[in-house]
């Protein structure tokens, strides 16, 4: 049988999009993948052998992962697919009360700019009205923020809200097309504000220059009928998913990763949230982040706009929705996928006996796997300046690149050898233990796991990490070079 990698995992899969292997079971499934791909079961199972949650199995669109399914069949013409973490219902009533809806009025300006809705029967002049009298919260400006915000005021959303703490940089106008180069260092609150007016200044817009955080969630998304989760990392969605599930507030939930994207609805009626379908996320370092592996332009374009859609059908009450499913797109293959996910009695949050009862001040440095334990010994790291002068020097080191093909494409740092994460175990002779040893990747996150991994397998070498990754390095100027490396 063929089984579909997402993108996310297939640096444990040879870089392969797809694998063929035999199976008649969940669990033989796994076994075969990992005796063709060695290298995956650091995705299916911990350093301790306990399987991870992240990495999830769908096998004819049901999450077949959790270990009670282990001996479940799986047909040859089953459809097998691995997705990590990075939903359609019935048609259902609106999430914006009649009384509400009766409250607001258009006027003659608004029927004309809002013509092609009212010709629509599922919409018309009662379903323009809940749009109106909607109040929606967009976490994150961003990539998926942009065109969000964009079609949330083309469509007429009374109020919008729009939580984000970064500014406006060079790097972020490929795919962040809320922003132009005239704000360039400005808060993306600013921008995506004057870009909401420019489109429709009826609309009452609020901004927040803040991160979300658990002392402030609750507070940032009271009052508001609907939040949709643009954000970038794994902290503030979780942050985001309890807030919203305890204040009884759906979340239109999108990510993106290189040309994949995923959207589902969390805590709508009996609809699973986040930690339903994801317990946890992956351990810091053993996949990249977007803005570590990248991400094609358009598709954020494409997840923010099915993302407005889906808001807007909850807003207005029709058609079928994606809360108890979660669609996933694959733009470079131009795969897509609704699949089944179920709502956990023993979830944490929305289970039957939950143990969350309030947005608590969690250790998420911890709780995403970026704290290091007690017990283990820290890492040490060079800060750039120092690794240059190193360099400038001659000094005798061995400096190790964990990248992607991809990236490294982009940018070589000289002098390094190229050793990918998932082959550091078995080339761990081409290391001179008398020699230091610097680990390099883009944001230096991937090179603490590269460090970790050696010690594991019980290298002894002075190993160090260089600090903010070659990112931090771009402005380094070395004596021997008139420009950054």
């Amino acid at each position: 049988m063929k089984v579909i990698i997402s993108a996310t995992l297939r640096s444990f899969f040879d870089r392969e999009h797809e694998a063929e292997v035999s199976a008649s079971t969940v669990g033989s499934l796994k076994d075969a993948l990992i005796t063709k791909y060695p290298e995956s079961r650091k995705a299916f199972y911990d350093e301790n052998g306990e399987q991870r949650c992240f990495a999830r199995i769908f096998v004819d669109g049901e999450d077949k992962t959790d270990k009670e399914f282990s001996g479940d069949v799986i047909l040859p013409t089953s459809k097998v697919l691995l997705l990590p973490a990075i939903a359609g219902g019935a048609p259902n009533d609106s999430i914006i009360s009649d009384e509400r809806r009766k409250e607001v009025t258009l006027d003659n300006n608004e029927i004309e700019r809002f013509n092609k809705h009212l010709l629509l029967r599922e919409i018309g002049v009662k379903g323009q009205k809940r749009i109106k009298a909607a109040r929606v919260a967009v976490v994150g400006a961003g990539a998926l923020g942009s065109p969000v915000i964009q079609y949330l005021a083309a469509a007429g959303v009374g109020t919008i809200k729009v939580i984000d703490s970064d500014i406006v940089s060079l790097e972020n106008l490929q795919s962040q097309v809320l922003h132009s180069q005239r704000d360039l260092k400005r808060p993306k609150v600013a921008s995506a504000k004057d870009s909401v007016k420019n489109i429709n200044k009826t609309i009452e817009f609020i901004a927040e220059n803040v991160r979300l955080t658990a002392e402030n969630a609750t507070e940032l998304i009271e009052g508001f009928d609907i939040v949709i989760d643009c954000s970038d990392n794994f902290a503030t969605r979780y942050t985001l998913n309890d807030a919203c599930i305890l204040s009884g507030i759906p979340v239109v939930f999108g990510a993106i990763y290189q040309y994949e994207g995923q959207v589902t609805i969390l805590g709508h009626k009996d609809g699973p949230c986040l930690r339903c379908i994801f317990p946890t996320p992956p351990p810091a370092g053993l996949v990249p982040t977007c803005a570590e592996g990248g991400t094609i332009s358009p598709l954020a374009g494409i997840i923010g706009s099915i993302q407005a859609n889906e808001a807007l059908k909850l807003i207005i009450g029709i058609g079928e929705h994606l809360s108890g499913k979660l669609l996933t797109v694959d733009s470079l293959y131009l795969n897509s996928s609704v699949l089944n996910v179920r709502w956990k009695c023993n979830c944490p949050v929305c289970g039957d006996h939950p143990t969350i009862n309030a947005v608590e001040d969690y250790d998420y440095e911890d709780f995403c796997g970026l704290r290091t334990d007690e017990e283990e010994i820290p890492v040490e790291g060079f800060t750039p300046e120092e690794l240059a002068k190193r360099i400038d020097n001659g000094d005798p080191m061995t400096i190790v690149d964990v990248r992607e093909p991809h990236e490294r494409a982009i940018l070589r740092f000289p002098g390094a050898i190229v050793i990918p994460i998932g082959q550091l175990a078995r080339r761990v002779k081409e290391l001179d233990p008398d020699k230091d040893t610097i680990f390099i990747c883009k944001q230096g996150k991937r090179s603490i796991l590269a460090i970790n991994t050696l010690r594991e397998a019980g290298y002894t070498g002075p190993m160090y990490n260089l600090k903010g990754g070659i990112d931090a390095m771009k402005d380094i100027v070395f004596s021997h070079e008139g420009g950054w490396l």
